[in-house]
């Protein structure tokens, strides 16, 4: 692999490992200090490899150009000496050469852990918990976070330091969560994770890649969960079942020219089996113990919706899961998307019935369904309702796929 593609692929995978782990070493206040190290450690790789070559194990070479650069900080910089003394987890005298800056494989996964439960903090919002779990637990930088939100640098890089400036004011402790932590904050961590994922999945962004990228870290973060006993949670592997089973569908999704496509349009050729049969084993996983949370019902509906055959038992399973998640956790997408469910059970007479009790006269999603309920049913409704989400609808894709069934709904006529 060529620097050019080396250095931003070890970036992607290596920048935040090395960044959990000094993190964990200084403290919360010295954030920007970590990303300071380890952007000047990248920095020299791409200096020192265009004149020398790439290293025979470019990681390694990270691992002890951050390391030297760390320990050079420590004993050049009065200020560790005389505020972060105490912050400091070794026991070692910061004027001694030989400090030891742990990156090995135990130590990566333990700081990871712990910077996951700072960074899922709920006294910051959702949007800033996911701009900064991006930024420092995934190592995405401030133009990639924009293009995620749809939004524009200044505001994702104004949103990242309020993150940071709210985690000191907070004097949040980067460590690992102890039991009682684990119970009261897991919650937040997997609301996170889920939001992260979704932002991946449900983007309108036309960057692919980037959404790709956003789907997989979602997923590695749940892993580094999964791997540590005190977070391996049922309800841990129920969200990795879900993002298993949407992911297998990721490529059937999105046509070449970036359109949305439809559940029912999809091409089933093009669902990853590997991933589908991932998520079986984390869904079996989750269902040890008492504990039945959203992540596990989401999971069962991601589930049948890989199963191919269009069958009764099918859209009756999952109809009853959609009922089990309203009563659980309502919302008024869960509450439109059981009603599809609906309409393929009980027919769309029913379906609409129970669709207009909804009234979301404002949601562009709920007069879209409701014109697809009343096609070949009452095509005039159909159309008015298609029309009424196309005036609201606020996408690009979303307008496409409503223009198409109203362009439909007029040639039949």
């Amino acid at each position: 692999m060529e620097n050019h593609e080396l250095i931003p692929n070890l970036f992607r995978t290596e920048y935040q490992k090395i960044v959990s782990v000094l993190c964990n070493l200084f403290g919360i206040h010295h954030i920007e200090i970590a990303e300071d190290i380890v952007s000047d450690t990248f920095l020299s790789a791409s200096e020192t490899w265009a004149i020398k070559g790439t290293p025979e194990n470019p990681t390694a070479w990270l691992y002890t150009v951050a390391k030297n650069k760390t320990k050079n900080y420590l004993k050049r910089n009065n200020i560790f000496e005389t505020k972060i003394v105490t912050e400091i987890k070794y026991n070692s005298p910061l004027n001694n050469p030989e400090i030891d800056i742990d990156l090995s494989e135990q130590n990566i996964a333990d700081s990871q852990l712990a910077m996951i439960f700072t960074v899922c903090n709920p006294c910051n919002s959702d949007e800033a918990q996911i701009a900064l779990a991006l930024n420092l637990l995934c190592g995405f930088g401030i133009n990639e976070i924009a293009d995620a939100f749809l939004s524009n640098k200044e505001v994702i890089y104004k949103r990242i330091n309020r993150a940071k400036e709210k985690l000191k004011e907070e004097n949040i402790k980067i460590q690992n969560p102890s039991i009682s932590e684990v119970k009261d904050r897991m919650k937040t961590v997997l609301k996170t994770i889920y939001l992260l994922f979704s932002e991946g999945y449900y983007s309108t962004s036309q960057n692919t890649t980037l959404r790709k990228d956003l789907c997989a870290e979602a997923m590695r973060l749940a892993y580094l969960l999964i791997q540590n006993e005190s977070t391996n949670l049922p309800e841990t592997n129920a969200l990795m079942a879900l993002m298993c089973f949407h992911s297998s569908r990721f490529e059937a999704r999105t046509a070449e020219n970036g359109e949305i496509i439809l559940y029912e349009d999809q091409d089933q050729s093009l669902w990853n089996q590997e991933l589908i049969d991932r998520g079986t084993y984390f869904l079996s996983k989750s269902s040890t113990g008492n504990t039945l949370s959203k992540y596990h019902l989401e999971a069962g509906i991601a589930y049948w919706h890989t199963v191919k055959e269009d069958s009764s038992q099918k859209w009756e399973n999952i109809l009853e899961l959609y009922n089990n998640l309203i009563i659980l956790e309502y919302s008024p997408i869960v509450a439109l998307n059981r009603t599809y469910a609906l309409s393929k059970v009980k027919g769309k007479e029913e379906a609409i019935i129970e669709a207009e009790k909804l009234n979301l006269t404002d949601n562009h999603f709920y007069h879209s369904l409701l014109g697809n309920l009343y096609s070949d049913f009452d095509n005039k409704k159909a159309l008015q309702q298609f029309e009424t989400a196309l005036s609201m609808a606020k996408t690009a894709a979303d307008k496409n796929i409503i223009s198409k069934n109203i362009e439909q709904l007029r040639s039949k006529k």
